[in-house]
């Protein structure tokens, strides 16, 4: 493969960006994989790690990684789109380490302390923020992720502000400006449950389906940029009809989580109809993936990036629209919500929509931040492989947990007398919780072989012709 360096040197700071999100990722799945195994295995690692406390670090850890994940894209891809240096790379470091270091300091919280401690121990009476889903931070972390955040968003806004403006970074901008703002509302705890949940939603919901989609679009956009060599003005178009479309039916598909928590009852026609439109901004990402494949002007040698961000579009696809329409209508969400659906819809669209794009943009970058064009076309073909062992057992783990919440719903939700209790469904539902199991163990070895295929060299004939290359272009 072909030497090649960063063209700013302040692009430097993405990889350890990189590297933190990788070895989070990697705890991610570690403790999905326990949390399997406890369905099926009740007494497994309890008491030391209850169910409760090995979810909320896996949900935590989803939540941070992505975030690593997301600052490492915009330090790498901003100074490049900018046409200058980042506006502090020292200050990037340091937000680096602070954030790295609360985030450890709040799962070991979470796993040595327990979480009623946890909360009286960090001013939980001051401000009550603690105990909801995905925002069981304890009040320190929350305020310094927002400290992080606003740090990172000036960094980036004054790199931006200070060199050329493309339609890649400032959909990045607003993007991870809207993320920020939206965390606000994590700080508002109020009495009444209908609003405490209707606030709760406006993070969780405008998060993974509203900003956090503009900042995926970016990010593919600019992958697909780089290896295709599509005129910026083609990919721009189409960017700008995903977000535009994005934006219009993800803000209003927010009804679709206003259906039963008492908000007025137009929610739900609302909520039906916007959700129901969802899945075309991600059917429009996938024709534009292909699109811009078939256009491509060049054969780049980073073929396993091209792989992830083709990858990105299709099980973004199917995860966010496919499977999130088939309980979103107000009708069928009656009956699903809250079961083994949902979970299926969850962990299908979190993987092909963000999963897969930070990981398209770090087989992107990190190459390059190493020193070459591309990994060696050995380390290539594990990644890839990394990519289908991945990507089948996503697959069996949802199919399983599709087939395990249509069955909870056929024997708990539908029958209007003699519905068979929770506990009596779960053990009806065992099977499908060892496949998801198998299918999280292949998921494990696919993260495995990707995180290898770092440290695979080229081949002897492949080192050769590089060294060749090199000396010719020094020569030259």
């Amino acid at each position: 493969m072909q030497p090649a360096t960063i063209k700013y040197q302040s692009q430097a700071v993405a990889k350890l960006y990189f590297i933190a999100a990788l070895g989070l990722f990697t705890g991610q799945i570690v403790f999905g994989l326990s949390l399997g195994l406890q369905y099926v295995i009740g007494d497994f690692l309890f008491p030391a790690i209850p169910f409760n406390i090995a979810r909320m670090v896996h949900t935590n850890l989803l939540i941070v990684w992505l975030l690593f994940g997301f600052m490492g894209a915009a330090y790498y891809m901003v100074p490049e789109e900018s046409e200058t240096e980042l506006y502090s790379p020292l200050f990037a470091k340091v937000l680096f380490w602070v954030f790295l270091a609360a985030g450890a300091a709040t799962i070991l919280g979470y796993l040595l302390v327990p979480y009623a401690k946890l909360a009286e121990m960090t001013g939980n009476d001051l401000l009550a923020t603690m105990g909801r889903e995905f925002l069981e931070q304890p009040l320190p972390t929350k305020v310094g992720i927002v400290v992080v955040a606003l740090g990172f968003l000036f960094n980036i806004s004054m790199t931006v502000l200070k060199g050329r403006k493309t339609a890649i970074s400032m959909v990045l901008l607003m993007g991870l400006w809207g993320l920020a703002l939206m965390f606000l509302f994590s700080f508002v705890n109020p009495s009444n449950l209908v609003r405490d949940k209707m606030y709760w939603w406006f993070v969780v919901h405008l998060w993974v389906e509203g900003t956090w989609e503009l900042i995926m679009a970016s990010l593919l956009a600019f992958v697909l940029v780089k290896t295709t060599g599509v005129d910026r003005e083609v990919i721009d178009k189409w960017m700008y009809m995903i977000v535009a479309f994005a934006l219009i039916t993800g803000i209003l598909g927010t009804g679709h989580h206003f259906y039963f928590i008492g908000l007025p009852g137009y929610w739900h026609w609302v909520g039906s109809v916007f959700s129901a439109m969802e899945p075309i901004p991600f059917f429009m990402m996938t024709l534009f993936a292909f699109n811009m494949v078939q256009r491509r002007r060049r054969e780049h040698p980073n073929q396993a990036a091209v792989l992830w961000a083709v990858g990105t579009a299709v099980i973004g696809f199917l995860g966010a629209g496919v499977w999130g329409f088939i309980h979103t209508l107000s009708t069928v969400n009656y009956y699903t919500h809250g079961s083994q659906v949902t979970a299926a819809h969850g962990h299908l669209a979190f993987y092909g929509a963000y999963v897969l794009v930070v990981l398209a943009i770090i087989s992107y970058a990190m190459p390059i931040l190493r020193g070459r064009e591309a990994n060696p076309l050995r380390a290539q073909r594990v990644e890839m492989w990394s990519f289908w062992i991945m990507s089948i057992g996503m697959a069996v783990m949802v199919l399983a947990l599709s087939g395990a919440g249509i069955l909870q719903v056929w024997l708990q939700r539908m029958p209007t007398t003699g519905a068979m209790p929770f506990m009596a469904t779960q053990d009806q539902l065992v099977f499908f919780y060892w496949v998801r199991v198998a299918g999280g163990v292949m998921f494990l070895l696919g993260l495995l072989a990707y995180l290898s295929s770092f440290f695979i060299g080229p081949a002897a004939d492949e080192e050769s012709l590089s060294l060749g290359v090199s000396t010719r272009l020094q020569r030259a």
